[in-house]
């Protein structure tokens, strides 16, 4: 197996800064001894105007049968080739991309202690892979890198037999790449790559493959339009793998959309405490107003917008009036424990075909959300930042436009009841604010005008003559729905506190008291920010 990399340079940026970024000496010829072989690594032309490093991995072909027998476990991929005629030791393919990480481990981190600004900035690179199988042809070829910068793809196929040439091409082409892309993004990329393209592995794909995927794919993967093959064929088509990684790329995305930290996209669970529910009474009494308000409104098919780890779909999932039930949440660590939660791989076929569960980011317009009779937003809009609320806004009432949507908020004039909430402190650490019931009115009436909905307030849990409820509940009306005007109903407040005031100990203690009417450590929510 052969590959080089080739550069440029000026006498102020030698080419020959390439053995710096490789860690490796122009002026040496050194070798490697890998699982399979010895690699070999020299330089064909070193000058300040051009260096080109080389690669030529010797494949050992006993010590790859004897290493494993069948697909995956390091024998040859074709077993009607038997185990000793194959094109392992010549054509590029996971051997070489194992190879690359042994001798170029630095390099592919992006390290380079010498020249650290070298290592981040992009040089112009001329990659060539003689020999290259590519189980899709030269289509698949450009489709993989064409979208990763490189200016120049050329994928020339290798015939089958030079003096047969109507016995037509090879599934092998000769491969060169030019661009100006950092090294370690380009090393990367051939990492991942040459074992896509050759559609087979020589060892056996365990779950830590997983993580070597998205670390090599940093930056790159997550957007790439061939994602899905890209991830199916470089984990071996193993479905669960595939799907894991599936779902962390898009949490990548997500965050990268919003310039976002994946953490900060991923915290529907709190890793600190127990994920189950702990029996708080206000969340259930919060539960029980939702509810009672979809009742009303007659809804059947509904959403949970930001639907956590799924406490409000449970509730819904026992009424048989609420035939379809939709849970949407940007954390898929939230949507599994949701799944979890419901026990969906023991479900009845029946009951399962009511629920579904996606991923989604709520700033963002989804088609597959539009027609559905209510929509809930349940503690969600506080964990937004005030400027990304128009985005959220319009996604749900521009855009799916149900015919009922709830929003329930913490009622900040409460906090003075928690007596172990400091001053000016919100409930939540994500929560981004906390409103008054005069400022949640007032957007909420601004939302009803835009989008032509009528809206009432219900207050949630004991309504306070001084400071109101604990939380707040606008219920959302499209006009005409119920025969009414907008005008009729804006604004109207219906009264439904379930009882009398009661000082508790700790709104944000796990532990609190489950006999307090109160108590409310706020369930654990996606920050929907992203």
């Amino acid at each position: 197996m052969f590959l080089t990399i080739g550069t440029t340079g000026t006498p102020e940026r030698p080419a020959t800064d390439l053995g710096f970024l490789l860690h490796k000496h122009p002026d040496k010829a050194q070798m490697f001894s890998t699982s399979h072989g010895t690699a070999h690594v020299f330089y064909p032309e070193a000058s300040a105007e051009r260096c080109t490093a080389a690669l030529l991995l010797e494949v050992d072909p006993v010590a790859l049968v004897r290493r494993g027998k069948g697909k995956g476990r390091g024998g040859a991929p074709d077993a009607a080739l038997a185990q000793y005629v194959n094109d392992r030791p010549y054509a590029a393919s996971s051997l070489l991309s194992v190879a690359m990480a042994t001798v170029f481990k630095s390099a592919l981190n992006g390290v380079c202690r010498a020249m650290p600004e070298r290592a981040e900035t992009p040089l112009p690179l001329r990659i060539e892979v003689p020999a290259l199988p590519a189980r899709g042809g030269a289509d698949l070829v450009h489709k993989l890198f064409g979208p990763l910068g490189w200016t120049r793809v050329d994928a020339v196929a290798v015939p089958l037999d030079e003096q047969f040439p109507e016995w037509g091409d090879s599934r092998y082409v000769q491969l060169v790449l030019e661009g100006e892309l950092r090294l370690a993004d380009a090393l990367r990329q051939l990492y991942v790559l040459l074992p896509v393209l050759d559609d087979a592995k020589h060892y056996w794909v365990a779950p830590d493959e997983v993580d070597k995927l998205l670390r090599a794919g940093e930056g790159w993967l997550a957007g790439h339009p061939e994602q899905k093959l890209i991830t199916s064929r470089y984990l071996s088509r193993r479905w669960g793998l595939t799907r894991q990684a599936m779902e962390r790329l898009e949490l990548v995305r997500l965050a990268e959309s919003d310039d976002l930290e994946v953490e900060s996209v991923d915290n529907a669970v709190d890793e600190t405490t127990d994920t189950e529910e702990r029996p708080v009474p206000l969340a259930g009494q919060r539960r029980a107003a939702i509810l009672e308000a979809l009742r009303a409104a007659g809804a059947n098919r509904v959403l949970d917008l930001g639907c956590g780890q799924g406490q409000l779909v449970q509730e819904l999932l026992k009424d048989v009036r609420f035939t379809e039930i939709v849970g949407v949440d940007v954390s898929m660590r939230a949507l599994n424990v949701a799944a979890r939660r419901l026990k969906l791989d023991r479900m009845g076929e029946r009951q399962a075909g009511r629920i579904t569960l996606r991923q989604g980011a709520l700033t963002y317009t989804d088609k597959q959300l539009k027609g559905y009779d209510a929509a809930v937003l349940s503690e969600v809009v506080e964990h937004l930042d005030l400027p990304r609320l128009p985005a959220l806004e319009y996604a749900v009432f521009g855009s799916a436009r149900p015919r009922t949507v709830l929003v329930t908020t913490p009622n900040v004039e409460y906090n003075v009841r928690w007596e172990t909430l400091p001053a000016g402190h919100v409930r939540h650490g994500d929560h981004r604010f906390e409103w008054t019931r005069e400022e949640f009115r007032d957007w909420a009436g601004q939302v009803a005008e835009r989008h032509g909905y009528a809206v009432e307030f219900v207050p949630v849990g004991p309504d306070d003559p001084e400071v109101g409820p604990p939380t707040q509940m606008a219920v959302f009306t499209m006009a005409g729905a119920d025969g009414r005007a907008p005008e009729e109903t804006a604004g109207r407040t219906r009264d439904t506190a379930t009882g009398p005031t009661t000082t508790v100990t700790d709104p944000t203690n796990a532990t609190a008291d489950p006999a307090s009417a109160t108590t409310d450590p706020v369930e654990t929510k996606e920050a929907k920010a992203a």
